[in-house]
């Protein structure tokens, strides 16, 4: 059996953040595997042991659905949070077995490729709006003016969130989704409640609004749907939702982000794609480049699973309750899956990228993601052939989801 070696890691160290790839290359050849005593985590930073890990059944995003708390000897749930997981308790994706499958089958059914592909003429007319308003041949930030509305604009249309509510979803989902950093704050925990509550309280209203008077929308199909003969508590239906959009935007808003950035900074790579859409073959080229954009810099770095029991995994001893911490950022740029990782391939073919994960928690929405970053791209090199950088990019504080707050770029 391999001996875990304990090790910690600055995560949430603005340097970190802002480039983690040299200290993962050392992680990597140094210490593959390691316990953080600190975050109380075992970080797995190789392709291969995170593509098992994932596929493996013996961990899970929860194991509740298997013990009790009192059986694991974890404390009652912290009332503080009550708000909160409310809406966390009721995701899907944090669920396992018959749970998940219930309303995962559901949500599949709206991101098929074939309904992903009737968004296709909205989604890019949203953004040549948006990049219409923004000021022509002066910096603008890419991130608060077409990264982060695009995205939130497509998945309200989804699920039917009329319009004067719309510019409430952006604030409250981040303030939810600052509860999955490491370092969260009292402050923060105060922000996510209310935002949880006045999200969930939101979706509640339509929801019933839409069993009067269904629509075609997600939120009308939730709330009319029946799962192996009952329906979706208001609860379930309210928290799926707000999940959607969560997960919907968070990722593309900073896959966005930091694809064009990554673009920017690899002028070989930016000329080829600005070659192939002279040539009138951008289509191909953007269908393997968005994978590889996202391969390149992880918007979501890091997920968690928890081990269902004691076991032996890949020759390292894990105990019931331990909580692993698999690195995509790392696995990403492993040099043992990815010839050449830290160069930007647009035409790399063999990408099994981890970025949406593997197995039965493969992200839902992943056909929706890479057709908006597809287009994104596409219309922005179209409308701004001579973009550059502007300045230093912005990082955000966490590093959980990680991403940029301003990219200053110009035409």
């Amino acid at each position: 059996m391999k001996e875990i070696p304990v090790h910690s890691i600055g995560l949430n160290e603005p340097d970190f953040i802002a480039n983690p790839y040299p200290e993962l290359a050392e992680l990597r050849r140094e210490l593959p595997v390691f316990y953080d005593p600190g975050y109380d985590r075992i970080f797995f930073n190789l392709h291969a042991d995170i593509s098992d890990l994932l596929r493996d059944k013996r961990f899970g995003r929860g194991m509740l659905h298997r013990y009790s708390r009192e059986e694991l000897g974890w404390p009652p749930p912290d009332p503080r949070l009550a708000p909160f997981r409310r809406f966390q308790d009721n995701v899907f994706m944090d669920m396992e077995g018959t749970a998940h499958t219930r309303l995962r089958g559901l949500v599949s059914k709206v991101f098929t490729p074939r309904q992903v592909e009737s968004l296709r003429e909205k989604l890019e007319a949203t953004t040549n709006a948006l990049i219409d308003a923004v000021p022509q041949h002066e910096p603008f930030n890419f991130v608060s003016e077409i990264a982060e509305p695009l995205p939130v604009a497509m998945i309200a249309d989804l699920l039917g969130i009329p319009e004067p509510i719309r510019p409430y979803l952006r604030p409250w989902s981040s303030a939810i989704v600052r509860m999955y950093e490491m370092n969260y704050t009292d402050e923060d925990v105060e922000n996510a409640n209310q935002a949880a509550d006045a999200f969930m309280e939101t979706v509640l209203e339509l929801a019933a609004e839409r069993r009067a008077q269904p629509q075609d929308d997600l939120i009308s199909l939730l709330s009319t749907a029946e799962v192996d003969g009952s329906r979706l508590t208001d609860t379930e239906l309210a928290a799926t939702s707000i999940f959607l959009l969560n997960a919907g935007h968070e990722a593309t808003v900073n896959g966005s982000s930091l694809g064009l950035l990554a673009l920017l900074r690899n002028e070989a790579a930016l000329t080829q794609l600005k070659e192939a859409m002279a040539a009138g073959e951008a289509d191909a080229l953007l269908k393997t480049g968005v994978n590889e954009l996202l391969r390149f810099d992880t918007p979501l770095p890091m997920f968690e699973r928890y081990a269902l029991e004691d076991m032996e995994f890949n020759g390292y001893e894990l105990k019931r309750g331990q909580e692993v911490a698999l690195m995509y950022v790392s696995g990403n740029r492993d040099e043992a899956r990815f010839p050449n990782p830290n160069e930007l391939d647009l035409t790399r073919k063999d990408n099994p990228l981890l970025t949406f994960g593997l197995g039965t928690h493969y992200c839902v929405g992943a056909p929706l993601a890479r057709l908006e970053l597809q287009t994104v791209f596409r219309i922005l090199l179209e409308r701004m052939p001579g973009l550059k950088l502007v300045g230093e990019p912005q990082f955000t504080e966490g590093f959980v989801i990680r991403g940029l707050r301003e990219l200053l770029i110009s035409s």
